[in-house]
């Protein structure tokens, strides 16, 4: 897995690339909590599984980022490894593993408001599988 930063107005866009779908949308989740905090910082303490639909591959990606960061926002939780264990265009279920956030040992780099539907792509390639998205920070 891999990631990128690409510029945006106003935003923040990532483009992460990975050579199957699982470790894309895998890539993705620790990308978004990368971006939020220092991850050497975390611990992958708690466990949590979740589900999410969409009505394509670009829609579940977004409906999954969105879960996640409802996740830290409401529990705190800042996952550390995600571990994607079904997936195809339309659902995807996943295990998260970290903690609660502790602002003792957490290090808040980046407030990520929201998961936006503008430029979000998912792409299988020749190499693997590409994935666009822009946070609105």
């Amino acid at each position: 897995m891999a990631y990128r930063i690409f510029d945006h107005t106003a935003d923040l866009g990532v483009e992460v690339t990975a050579a199957t779908q699982e470790e894309l949308y895998s890539g993705a989740a620790i990308a978004l909590f990368d971006l939020t905090a220092d991850l050497s910082t975390v611990r992958a303490g708690t466990s949590r599984e979740i589900a999410v639909e969409g009505e394509d591959a670009a829609d579940l990606l977004v409906n999954f980022l969105r879960e996640l960061l409802d996740a830290y926002n409401g529990d705190g939780l800042l996952v550390k490894s995600c571990l994607v264990r079904e997936v195809d265009s339309r659902k995807l279920r996943a295990l998260l593993q970290g903690e609660r956030f502790d602002p003792a040992r957490h290090r808040i780099e980046k407030e990520i408001k929201a998961v936006t539907y503008h430029q979000a792509s998912v792409e299988k390639t020749e190499d693997g599988w590409v994935a666009r998205v822009v946070f609105d920070v």
